[in-house]
């Protein structure tokens, strides 16, 4: 529909048809539409919807919109937007246009300022728009002073009461101030147990205040307490999102990868973590190469291996999943560690025991039926069964304790925990899984 009222160039109708939408929906609709066709769309969108719908891009697409876009078209969009998102669209334009565009913006001050934090921490996400009311007034000029403000700020969440040297010394909730007496003193009525954080503090740490704590807002404060910014809920949805997303590409090896980047800039992020699992891989095949003998003598023991390795890898994932997990949203602490293998190793215990007793009861069945390599005599088959059944219990115990370990030394390391899912995990327990399992052939077959 969209694509046929940009060809048919009527541009009533295209926007009588976006304005039934959400500014995010016009941006999952852009984001799937080609180049010529998200900027014809941009284009033609009033200036206060294309500067909401731009805040929902993502940045590749943002800077891709951008750069088509005049300056003057750019200053008219920033200045409709609060500072925290304004900054963030700065940031994807280029230096040039940065440097003339900034001077012209109604907030310029402010934007610098903002510009100034790292786009990581809690001052790179604030916004510079929140209101505040001195501690010293009564309740019906903090009201009166509410009402002025608010004009400037999209929600008002909660009224901050600063000292006069500008020092957050209390919060003011709008019920507070509706049921108190007009000449009743804020002092008496704000709350002073309030929760803040410093402007260096990573976003990652504040999403997890605010889910700890419950809040829709959070003051952000400099190194001497006083008030520079405010950050909302909506800000650390994005965050959660962006975090998630950023584990996920850890997890998987493909680095910051873009929906539109290109085949040989996705190959060039992805191409290092593949050379890790290849050397991996060649490692486990050397492993293989060392114990030719025995799977010459006892050609079953090929049958075992990929059951061996596959178990080792899924009992690895399974328990870092849970202590990457944790250690990302702080349930877990790196000083709880020790805890926390101890409770995989009686997991390990059981798991292995059980899985254990099933694969051997396989390799008898396998046995008794005589089907291929496993058409061996009665003796051999139970020396068999019993060498999976020990290999397998040992591999699930190490391979759990490892995905337990690997998180929270890296963690300890001051490296992302999530790195210990990817193919570094999974090719370091093919190679234990398998030294184990022939290690413990040779020892029992041979």
């Amino acid at each position: 529909r969209i694509e046929a009222l940009l060809d048919s160039r009527d541009a009533g109708a295209l926007l009588a048809f976006l304005d039934d939408l959400y500014p995010a929906d016009i941006a999952r609709l852009m984001a799937s539409l080609g180049e010529d066709d998200r900027q014809r769309l941009f284009d033609g969108l009033p200036t206060e919807m294309a500067s909401e719908v731009l805040v929902e891009l993502d940045d590749d697409e943002r800077e891709g919109v951008l750069e088509e876009t005049s300056n003057e078209r750019v200053t008219d969009i920033l200045n409709e937007l609060d500072t925290d998102d304004a900054a963030d669209v700065f940031e994807s334009l280029g230096d040039d246009v940065a440097r003339q565009i900034l001077p012209q913006l109604d907030d310029a001050d402010e934007i610098r300022e903002l510009l100034l934090y790292a786009g990581d921490t809690a001052g790179g996400i604030m916004a510079a728009e929140y209101v505040a009311v001195a501690d010293r007034v009564t309740v019906g000029e903090a009201t009166e002073e509410v009402r002025r403000q608010a004009e400037d700020v999209e929600d008002v969440y909660t009224v901050f009461v600063l000292d006069r040297d500008d020092r957050l010394v209390g919060l003011l909730s709008l019920k507070s101030l509706l049921l108190s007496p007009a000449r009743r003193p804020v002092r008496e009525i704000m709350e002073t147990d309030f929760v803040s954080v410093e402007v260096d503090v990573d976003q990652e740490i504040v999403a997890r205040m605010m889910g700890r704590y419950d809040l829709v807002s959070l003051p952000v404060v400099d190194k001497a307490g006083r008030l520079v910014g405010l950050i909302a809920i909506d800000d650390i949805v994005d965050v959660l999102r962006e975090e998630a997303e950023e584990d996920l590409q850890v997890i998987s090896g493909s680095g910051d990868e873009g929906l539109h980047d290109s085949p040989f800039v996705v190959s060039r992020r992805r191409l290092p973590w593949l050379i890790v699992g290849l050397c991996g891989t060649i490692m486990s095949a050397s492993v293989v190469l060392t114990f030719g003998g025995a799977v010459e003598k006892v050609a079953v023991l090929a049958a075992l291996m990929p059951i061996v390795t596959a178990m080792a890898g899924n009992a690895a994932i399974q328990s870092a999943s849970i202590t990457v997990q944790g250690l990302s949203s702080g349930r877990l602490l790196v000083s709880d560690a020790l805890g926390r293998v101890g409770k995989e190793v009686i997991v390990a215990l059981v798991n292995g025991a059980l899985l254990s007793a099933l694969v051997g009861i396989a390799v008898m069945g396998l046995g008794m039926l005589k089907i291929g390599t496993f058409d061996l005599p009665f003796r051999e088959v139970v020396r068999v069964a019993e060498v999976a059944m020990i290999a397998l219990a040992s591999v699930i115990l190490l391979a759990t304790v490892n995905g337990a370990v690997i998180p929270v030394v890296l963690a300890r390391m001051g490296i992302d925990p999530a790195l210990s899912m990817g193919p570094f995990v999974t090719t370091a327990n093919d190679i234990l899984g398998l030294s184990v399992f022939f290690t413990v052939a040779t020892l029992l077959l041979l």
